[in-house]
């Protein structure tokens, strides 16, 4: 840029001062574009790619940021959440708040590009955010929120993509998720689940693991004994 290091830092912290950059981590900085000036920042959307890019990590959106991008906004959720391949730091960035969560399967689950104001990111299919939802619970409000989202997100949701990706996941999860779709009344789903599992020897499992069993019995066909009340919130 024709300027030396510290005149350049000096410029940069003039400039975060005046609130036109913001770093979200150390050495990524964003512009802040003034009709953001009030907000701090400009939505995520803007600049998770490239973060996540100088990160060096794999990512996508997901969760209830991923199912309100499908259209499920009945819960909207306060935070910015990602889904990447190892813990990662939140971060503040203006009003918003980056939430990150962890898991192997990160290059593996499916994900769609969608574009943004400046860009593109990539955000989890409707049907690997309903798998995530359940995996992630906590982070998505509780048992009955995680059921009045799939019930929102349900009619972007393809039967045989969901069948074709319980394949790949592991038996409690696909018990969970289709235990949860029938509760919410999406049988044609809740079909394709029982399909995927009709080939494999399942046990019961709780729906909240870690919460106890008390007299909740398991529930048939899903061996899911459901130990926390689930109400949706429609």
């Amino acid at each position: 840029m024709g300027v030396s290091e510290i005149a350049l830092d000096n410029a940069v912290r003039r400039l975060k001062d005046r609130g036109r950059l913001i770093a979200p981590r150390r050495g990524f900085l964003v512009i802040v574009p003034t009709e953001y000036r009030a907000a701090g920042a400009p939505p995520p959307s803007w600049f998770i790619d490239d973060l996540m890019r100088f990160l060096g990590q794999p990512y996508y959106v997901g969760l209830l940021s991923a199912a309100g991008l499908h259209g499920a906004s009945h819960q909207q959720s306060m935070v910015f959440q990602v889904i990447t391949d190892r813990p990662t730091r939140q971060a503040k960035v203006g009003r918003a708040r980056l939430e990150f969560h962890a898991t192997r399967a990160v290059e593996e689950t499916p994900v769609s590009g969608m574009q943004t104001e400046t860009g593109s990111m990539r955000v989890s299919t409707p049907e690997a955010t309903a798998f995530d939802v359940v995996k992630f619970s906590a982070a998505c409000g509780g048992w009955s929120n995680v059921a009045t989202v799939l019930s929102e997100l349900a009619e972007r949701i393809d039967p045989g993509s969901l069948q074709a990706l319980a394949e790949l996941r592991k038996s409690p999860e696909v018990q969970r998720l289709g235990f949860l779709l029938d509760q919410a009344g999406q049988s044609r789903l809740a079909d394709a689940l029982l399909r995927a599992l009709a080939v494999r020897r399942y046990r019961p499992v709780l729906l909240a693991h870690d919460m106890p069993q008390g007299d909740a019995v398991a529930a048939a066909p899903w061996r899911v004994i459901p130990n926390v009340k689930i109400e949706l919130d429609l």
